[in-house]
């Protein structure tokens, strides 16, 4: 390979981000395109990383994807996205046609998995095995790092889908999964809020009594990932946590829900810095899926 490049995909249900570059600073080449249908889009990503694969300059891609998608290797539907809410994306070879039409070696994982292994590499979590990366923002997702890898088991990780405390009385909204209704995911994502709201959930103000609900819903939810997992660092990514005023709100409840049982100084003494950011801002997926194709190409 010349110049020690790779290439990225972070494939999303609202967007792809693709890349070639080496590292966070050495970025050669970078697009964004809007997740359409799959020939559209699947179409400009193979226009963009063509010219580049012609010329030698890579020989791999690394790409995390949104789901679900099947990692199970020896599966009927390995390299799909199976049963996903995404119209029109439901049982799409994704990674076998990007295989056919670029033919290079292409990595895989979930969007959330590429994302926490990006953290783990160059951002919040690079000092801290195991750790967790959430986002929550059109779904909700977790990739838990473990031995410096993601965790894996009989199926990827379903962190959106768990189910957790909900008031009928303090918040009746019946929850938007179309699988699961008010599991985590129906009940505190973008798609909640859009629906809860009637198309307002973005323009809600800061000081909306809403924020309090929301705020509860992640923190019961990180109580068991906390209880369960264990990680060191918690990251917290997504369009809605972009609303930086969660942070603090979010901690103060995973506290009160915790009600002093877990007897540890990093929750007592350091939650502003166990609770986080992406230390990667917005990159964290396509900069998780350029490692991936790192360790994949050698």
């Amino acid at each position: 390979m010349e110049n020690n490049l790779f290439g990225a995909i972070e494939a999303g249900g609202t967007k792809f981000v693709c890349l070639v570059g080496s590292d966070p600073d050495h970025i050669e080449a970078q697009t964004r395109i809007e997740t359409t249908t799959p020939e559209e889009t699947l179409n400009k990503v193979i226009a963009f990383f063509k010219p580049f694969i012609t010329k030698r300059i890579i020989e791999g891609i690394g790409m995390g994807s949104f789901g679900p998608f099947d990692l199970s290797l020896g599966s009927s539907t390995y390299g799909f996205i199976t049963n996903t809410p995404k119209p029109g994306w439901s049982n799409t070879n994704i990674t076998g046609i990007l295989r056919q039409e670029l033919n290079v070696k292409i990595a895989i994982d979930t969007d959330v998995n590429a994302a926490a292994r990006g953290e783990f590499r160059w951002g919040a979590s690079a000092r801290f095995d195991p750790s967790l990366y959430l986002t929550i923002g059109t779904g909700i997702g977790g990739g838990y790092i473990i031995n410096g890898e993601p965790l894996q088991g009989l199926l990827t990780l379903e962190m959106g889908h768990i189910r957790i405390r909900h008031d009928l009385d303090l918040d009746p909204f019946p929850g938007s999964c179309p699988f699961h209704g008010d599991c985590f995911e129906g009940l505190a994502s973008g798609p909640a809020l859009y629906k809860r709201f009637d198309g307002r959930g973005e323009t809600l103000l800061d000081d909306h009594p809403y924020w309090e609900i929301e705020a509860g819903y992640i923190a019961s939810a990180l109580v068991n990932y906390i209880l369960i997992l264990s990680p060191k660092i918690i990251i917290l990514g997504g369009g809605i946590m972009q609303r930086s005023f969660l942070f603090p709100l979010v901690r103060q409840k995973v506290l009160d829900e915790l009600n002093g049982y877990v007897q540890s100084s990093v929750l007592l003494d350091h939650i502003s810095e166990y609770i986080v950011p992406p230390g990667l801002g917005d990159r964290s997926g396509v900069l998780g899926a350029l490692a991936l194709s790192q360790l994949a190409t050698g």
